[in-house]
Parts: structure tokens; sequence; C-alpha cells
């Protein structure tokens, strides 16, 4: 096992799936169309919400492509891997949403494993990862976005 390609693995994965979190942050409310239009289904709740957008699904795709070079991939891999990571998210939105439960709230695990496991097990070849190393990054990614979220659960609370 290589620490080196378990930290590319684990960037990659805080890139795709921290940058549309920070894009909203920076533009507000600008360009922040909904993957959904809106959309609600028969149960009443909607498809995706409103936190799942255009923005930051672009904004993921040519991010994490362009920096994907960092990790010795090819821009169009880090674009796929964003695209598989934005795709684990958006399910479990989805999952939440059929739960009756409101957008933006945490469900510890549902909301890491589908964005991290996705684009991990999609590309492994490409990734050229062992699935030890896969094991790791995926842990490795749930104790940082775990984390994250309680920070940042506390500093909207204050």
């Amino acid at each position: 096992m290589h620490a080196g390609t378990v930290s590319q693995l684990v960037l990659l994965l805080v890139i795709a799936n921290g940058v549309p979190a920070l894009v909203a942050l920076v533009l507000g409310s600008r360009w922040n169309r909904p993957l959904d239009g809106g959309r609600i289904l028969a149960d009443d709740h909607p498809l995706l919400g409103p936190s799942k957008t255009w923005r930051g699904l672009c904004s993921a795709l040519l991010v994490t492509g362009l920096l994907a070079p960092v990790a010795n991939l090819p821009v169009v891999a880090g674009a796929g891997f964003a695209l598989l990571a934005m795709i684990g998210d958006s399910s479990s939105s989805f999952i939440k949403r059929r739960l009756g439960l409101a957008s933006g709230r945490s469900v510890p695990l549902l909301d890491q494993l589908p964005e991290s496991v996705l684009p991990l097990w999609g590309l492994h070849v490409t990734l050229r990862a062992s699935w030890s190393e896969i094991a790791l990054a995926i842990a490795c990614f749930i104790l940082i976005d775990l984390l994250l979220t309680q920070v940042l659960g506390r500093a909207r609370q204050s």
C-alpha cells in the first residue's frame, strides 16, 4: 500500500465533493439552478432538492478535471471522477428526500459513501489503486467529511 496513492485519492474526493460547496459560498444564489428543475414527486418531496445544482455539477467537473494532473490523472479522468462523485452525491440526496429529510440535513455514511465509493470503484483501473488503498481512502474521506460537517455545523450555530 502506498500512502501517496491514498493521499491522491482522498485529495480527488475532497476536491470533487468540496468544490460545489465552496462555489456556493462564493457565488451565493447566482447561477444556482437545481438539477431537478424543482420537480416534486408523487411523495410530495423534491426529486433531489435545491442544493443539487447545475453550478455545483459544472464546477466539480471543471475544477476536478483541471486539478487531476496533480494526482497523475488526465483531465478527462478527473472530470469523470467528479461526475461519478456527483452522481453518488445526488443519489444520496434522492434517498434522503424519499425519507422525508430536508435538503442540507446531514446523515452520516449516507452522505459520504455513495460520493466516495462510486468514483473510486468506477475508476479503480484508471486510478491504479489497490482495493486496500481505495478502502483506506474512503475511510479517510468519511472521517474528513464528518469532522468538517461537525465544525461547520457548530460555526453556523454560533
